[in-house]
């Protein structure tokens, strides 16, 4: 164990030593069977210069060996993890959560009253609970809208990938895939992520992570209500599957007395309308794109207006649906040598011996003939090409069958 000079080696009983680190999930890792290696007084803190008992483990198959940085004490104050500096409770920066729940930094900067005040905030966690932090703004101060917004709902183990080769950068690494670093572009150096300090983003000053941050949750959009006073319903999307109606309901009577729930559990989704305009409105704010349940952040969205969709659905032209094979409009026309008379000629009139085919031979015209008077023949029709049937074809539709004939005085086929 090195030590540095500034640290007081007479004061020992201060120095801390524990069991087991303070680390958030995604420092641990995704790997159940995860084994620490533990080091005690391994190392300086990099905030109150103790030495603390360092651990060091791997978070994961290609990830890199990660130790402890901070002690248990710094981590407590902020209630931060003790690798990342992140806040345990929504995985921000400390920039940002104290700047949304209006935190004033009031840690000494200087060595020696920073040992002092780090020594009485000891004497109090041996007294107390040493579990919840330290810090009593944290402990009264509630959740706001910006952390809800901008909490991270799952772990981010991404950021345990291995570092960046710098023999690879160089053109001279000759591992290839058995390197255990990353053969990517390094970070620009213009970039003001590729400059961070442990200590900034621990006092909560110049961070360039929670600045991206801010950035984010000023550029979120928002849920305008409708214009249309009648809506009232809410659309809820991205439900857990296990989530049932009661605890919807449970969750969502807070904001407003509700008149129906529906639950659709194909889809993942639910509608929820409430009595009033207002109540949906406070529950439409509150909700939107903060509301977690079940490790999962719902999706909310305004319910349409019937009114509208009655506009819609009016102007909206009806769909033009294939004709069907074997409907009428869908066949082709039938032959002309079906037909009993020509298309130009007019048939002639309903006469009483035209039913007993009884007819005289004598001069006599088309459409004038009487006793003793025949009609001419008419002239033949012309040769017309035989047209294929289109689509499917039914017995009923043969002009033979079923009883059917042609006209006496139509030529046979």
């Amino acid at each position: 164990m090195v030590l540095s000079k500034s640290t007081n080696t007479y004061n020992r009983q201060y120095w801390e030593d524990s069991d087991f680190p303070i680390l958030c999930q995604t420092c641990l890792g995704d790997n159940p069977y995860i084994r620490m290696t533990k080091e005690q007084y391994g190392k300086e803190c990099k905030i109150c210069v103790r030495p603390f008992t360092v651990f060091r483990w791997c978070p994961g198959a290609k990830m890199r060996f990660k130790k402890t940085e901070i002690c248990q004490t710094c981590s407590k104050l902020k209630n931060v993890c003790q690798t990342c500096l992140l806040d345990l409770e929504y995985g921000l920066p400390i920039q940002v959560r104290d700047a949304a729940l209006q935190i004033q930094d009031d840690l000494p900067r200087n060595e020696v009253n920073k040992e002092y005040y780090i020594q009485n905030v000891d004497n109090q966690m041996s007294k107390y609970d040493a579990t919840q932090p330290s810090n009593s703004a944290l402990k009264s101060k509630g959740a706001s809208d910006l952390l809800l917004r901008l909490a991270r709902t799952a772990p981010y183990y991404k950021r345990n990938r291995p570092h960046v080769c710098s023999f690879w950068i160089k053109g001279e690494c000759r591992r290839g895939e058995e390197c255990p670093y990353r053969h990517e572009k390094p970070t620009d150096p213009d970039d003001p992520l590729a400059d961070q300090n442990i200590k900034d983003r621990y006092y909560g000053v110049n961070d360039p992570v929670a600045e991206k941050l801010m950035r984010r949750a000023a550029a979120m959009p928002a849920l305008p209500p409708p214009e249309d006073r009648t809506v009232t319903t809410l659309y809820v999307g991205n439900l857990p599957d296990n989530i049932t109606e009661d605890e919807l309901r449970a969750h969502f009577y807070q904001y407003g007395e509700i008149r129906s729930l529906t639950l659709v559990p194909r889809a993942q989704c639910a509608f929820v309308q409430y009595t009033t305009r207002s109540a949906a409105e406070h529950a439409a704010e509150k909700t939107f794109n903060r509301l977690v349940i079940g490790g999962k952040r719902l999706t909310i969205k305004w319910g349409k207006s019937q009114g509208r969709q009655g506009i819609n659905d009016k102007n909206e032209s009806a769909p033009v649906l294939e004709p069907v094979p074997g409907l009428p409009g869908t066949l082709p026309p039938p032959p002309a040598f079906l037909h009993p008379f020509p298309p130009q000629m007019p048939p002639p009139p309903n006469r009483p011996n035209d039913f007993f085919n009884l007819h005289h031979y004598g001069p006599g015209g088309w459409g004038g003939w009487g006793p003793g008077m025949a009609p001419p023949v008419p002239p033949p029709p012309a040769p017309v090409a035989p047209v294929t049937p289109v689509g499917l074809h039914y017995p009923s539709q043969d002009p033979s069958r079923l009883g059917a004939h042609a006209h006496a005085n139509a030529p046979q086929s």
